[in-house]
């Protein structure tokens, strides 16, 4: 835009200069916002401003000085440089399938190490200790951070990504790989931004609940430009700016480039996430440019370098640093003679260092002494680096992502570059390298951490132990509804209703719901419990005279996160780990749509399992049929098969609330009691039918417990015998078939109730194992084996889930003929019996099954079947399910 007026546009610039030194910074502000307000007022269009120059934002004069020894701190940090290339290279010599990551670590050295010497506090007596989410690809860099410090083995360095043996490091951050190491797996993008932003909202919630103490530990969450593209990175950041957590700070690396190339070659990546973050309210904190510009931003009188740096793309940026001092004098400083002006005293070599904020300690820990001394906001810090920095022929190319190897030309410029002390006769031999424990940069690099509280990053295995209830304690569940019809989430409602007035659990239970808590009758718990907010509740809900009215309370117990089942998730796993990053075992229990469970949070239950949660996940309105009239997109018939792929997540389909209340006691020992890291998925359902009282039958809870139970035995002495499986809502189906077959063919038939085929297989699995590694001892036998090996007639299993789910046990039914119904298929809208029908899981299907299982094996005429079908009006001609 020209400047129609200089003279007047330079009195305006000169009295808000005036105003700055004489008033200072808030006036300003204040001033600024007044004449905003009288330009909205006269209609006036302001200028978008949503972004600031492309400079530092904490100019010169402000910057917080960094206090340790410079040079000291750079021969450490180029140690930990070549001990991390060293660790990748050598792995990817000894098999070039291991793969590793230099590139990253490379251009974010500097960024962990001001963190290391002077920000990540460890936990001690006085201080929680900070939580790192360190940026995944990252890890080699820590790990070489670590052996210095004495923490991990030259051994383990030289087997990175050898895990097998025992011997080696873990690619990535994986808490259930090194457990007493890393803290957070991050690896999987996106993931660790959100979390992040949740476990400093816990971490809050712990505060103003008295858990904690307030205001001492930070959230320190590294990630790459490239990354802030998946949803789950800036999706949460909202939250973070409206709760005000002051406790988070983002650092991004901004080093222009992710996998295959530029972030946004294009535009400026800078620019895009400083307009997202103050957009939701953060502090943002550039740094773009290191010192060495300084003196050429003095020289800037009329701004024509800030122009020409606002001008160029990060695809320019990054042919910068792909070139040398010629190319950047031509390219850059070129364009304009003033410019060229600024740098005609400087050689193309001084020009080619001038360097960039991220890689610059006295700007880095500036911006970080600004971040964590900022009150009311979160912070990110946004610092320009170059992908590959000091690699050589992988610096700032496209490649460099990939980078595994260097060549001997680059190692021997990287070796001269960061003075390392390898001869060259070894240089191909990449040896480790640690000065002795006495060396002036051990110590100093000791003191640094000791200064801190200790070591990070550590991870806390065991907190203090909190004993479960007995299962005395739910006797109203264990004995039925009597002729009251409920169903399994309400059973669970009550469950959680008793469970929170235990003396020692209570406290510490930590309900969550996404959006749906009058869904599931939960809504009782507003009043009881409060829902948490960081301000209390400013406004009188409209529903205040009522019993159950919307209360929000800072002491809050309840958390109801909106619709974002990935940030309710995300608020379950910092509370199901607290118990590790705050010596505070909590107990969440979170309940969701089983549809909206395990398949759009996949990602995340997976990073729980790593993670070593503990807690229960309440897939809610269960199973394919058993939430009629919603539909295709909330009928769930594959939870259960989703979450059988994790190893350490136990779950549950049961039909009644006395195996729901046996599952959860459960649970609640192995977790908190015995403190096993394992989490817990049940699944339950809105069909309101009368709950029955648990049998009295020896063994019945570890039954229960190992997934399959005789619930009916048919002690008849027919000639014909069948056994009939049955979990969930269909459970019930199957006990109507077994008296079809009683009453209407003579036929002899026990019901099992199967409340988890997934530990079934895990049972199965483990047994199958021992027997072939045992051949001499006598062979053992499954649960499965145990309940039907002298048990008469064909198998049927019947679920409200693919057949997948029951069939996969099908090699431990000692029975020559097992058959399998379940809802393959689209879900529909429709009554639930109609549904059933539909999906040939009701319980004239399973008598059909149970039929044909007894022609099969000989013992029934085909008629039969054609008779029955006929009877109970099943159409041969049907619709498959199946059908696309």
């Amino acid at each position: 835009m020209q400047d129609l007026d200089p003279v007047e546009t330079q009195e305006w610039l000169d009295a808000l200069e005036s105003v700055q030194e004489q008033e200072g910074e808030e006036r300003v502000h204040y001033l600024l916002s007044r004449l905003g307000e009288l330009a909205s007022r006269e209609g006036i269009r302001l200028p978008h401003a949503i972004t600031t120059p492309y400079r530092n934002t904490i100019p010169v004069t402000h910057e917080a000085r960094m206090p340790g020894d410079l040079f000291m701190e750079r021969r450490i940090r180029s140690l930990v440089r070549w001990n991390a290339l060293a660790m990748v290279m050598r792995a990817n010599i000894a098999d070039p399938d291991l793969g590793g990551h230099i590139g990253t670590f490379a251009s974010s050295a500097t960024l962990y190490d001001i963190g290391f010497n002077y920000f990540f506090q460890a936990p001690t007596e006085e201080h929680g200790g900070d939580l790192i989410y360190f940026q995944g690809h990252a890890a080699p860099g820590i790990y070489a951070r670590a052996f210095l410090e004495g923490r991990i083995s030259e051994e383990q360095l030289e087997n990175f990504r050898r895990e097998v043996d025992g011997k080696g490091l873990p690619s990535y951050p994986h808490p259930w790989l090194m457990p007493d190491f890393w803290q957070f797996p991050t690896v999987s993008m996106g993931l660790g931004p959100i979390q992040a932003i949740y476990q400093a909202r816990f971490m809050k919630y712990l505060e103003h609940r008295g858990f904690i103490p307030a205001g001492k530990q930070k959230v320190w969450c590294f990630l790459g430009d490239g990354e802030t593209d998946e949803p789950e990175a800036l999706g949460a950041i909202s939250l973070a700016g409206r709760e005000k957590l002051d406790n988070l700070i983002f650092v991004i690396n901004c080093n222009l480039q992710r996998l295959d190339g530029p972030v946004r070659g294009n535009g400026k990546i800078m620019q895009e996430l400083e307009g997202n973050f103050r957009g939701a309210d953060w502090n943002v904190l550039k740094v773009v440019w290191g010192r060495y510009w300084d003196p050429l931003f003095a020289k800037d009188t009329d701004g024509v370098m800030q122009q020409r740096m606002d001008e160029a793309l990060d695809g320019d940026y990054q042919n910068y640093k792909a070139n040398d001092g010629a190319f950047v004098r031509k390219d850059f400083f070129g364009t304009d003679p003033r410019l060229a002006a600024l740098v005609e005293d400087l050689t193309d070599a001084e020009i080619w260092k001038l360097n960039r904020g991220g890689h610059d300690p006295f700007k880095v820990y500036a911006a970080y002494h600004a971040a964590v001394n900022h009150v009311g906001q979160p912070t990110v810090v946004l610092a320009k680096t170059i992908k590959g920095y000091g690699t050589g022929s992988g610096e700032a190319q496209n490649i460099a992502h990939n980078v595994k190897k260097i060549d001997i030309d680059s190692l021997r410029s990287f070796r001269d570059r960061f003075a390392i002390p390898v001869d060259d006769d070894e240089l191909e031999k990449l040896p480790f390298y640690r000065p002795a424990d006495d060396s002036a940069e051990i110590k100093y690099l000791q003191k640094a951490r000791s200064k801190l509280g200790g070591y990070v990053p550590q991870r806390r295995q065991r907190s203090m132990s909190i004993p479960a209830p007995s299962l005395d304690t739910l006797k109203a569940i264990l004995d039925g509804s009597g002729d009251r019809e409920v169903s399994t989430t309400m059973v669970f409602v009550r469950i959680l209703a008793q469970l929170l007035k235990d003396k020692d659990l209570g406290s510490r239970i930590v309900p969550i719901v996404p959006d749906e808590a009058r869904t599931f009758g939960m809504e009782g718990l507003f009043r009881q419990l409060g829902i948490y907010s960081a301000v209390g509740q400013l406004y009188q809900p409209v529903d205040k005279g009522q019993v159950m009215y919307y209360k929000e309370d800072v002491k809050g117990q309840l958390l109801e996160e909106g619709i974002t089942e990935a940030g309710a998730m995300s608020s379950w796993i910092a509370a199901a780990t607290s118990y590790s990053h705050h010596n505070q075992p909590m107990l969440p229990f979170y309940a969701f749509y089983s549809m909206f469970g395990f398949q759009r949070i996949g990602d995340l239950a997976w990073a729980a399992g790593d993670i070593r949660a503990r807690g229960f996940l309440m897939g809610g309105t269960a199973g394919r049929t058993t939430l009629n009239g919603e539909g295709l997109q909330h009928e769930d018939g594959h939870s259960h098969i989703l979450a059988g792929t994790i190893p350490n997540c136990h779950t549950y389909d049961p039909a009644y609330g006395y195996e729901m209340a046996v599952i959860i006691r459960e649970g609640i020992y192995q977790m908190v009691e015995q403190q096993k890291d394992c989490f817990y998925y049940i699944t339950m359902m809105n069909e309101s039918y009368q709950q029955p009282a648990m049998p009295q039958r020896e063994h019945i809870e570890r039954d229960i417990i190992r997934g399959m139970y005789l619930l009916e035995e048919d002690k008849r002495k027919s000639e014909l015998h069948v056994q009939l499986l049955g979990s969930g809502t269909i459970l019930r189906e199957v006990q109507a078939a077994a008296q079809i077959l009683r009453n209407d063919f003579g036929v002899g038939a026990d019901v099992w109730s199967v409340t988890s085929f997934n530990e079934l297989r895990r049972d199965g699995l483990d047994v199958e194992r021992w027997n072939r590694l045992h051949p001499r001892e006598e062979p053992r036998l499954s649960h499965i084996e145990v309940c039907l090996h002298e048990r008469r007639g064909p198998v049927v299993a019947s679920t409200d889930y693919m057949k997948l789910y029951a069939d996969q046990v099908r090699q431990w039914v000692p029975q020559n003929t097992y058959k399998v119904l379940g809802t393959d298929g689209f879900g529909r809208s429709d009554t639930r019996k109609k549904l059933r029908d539909f999906f040939e899981v009701d319980r004239y299907w399973v008598t059909l099954a149970a039929l044909e299982g007894l022609v099969k094996e000989g013992q029934l005429d085909v008629q039969v079947l054609e008779d029955a079908m006929t009877k109970y009006g099943i159409d041969a001609n049907k619709p498959n399910p199946l059908d696309c």
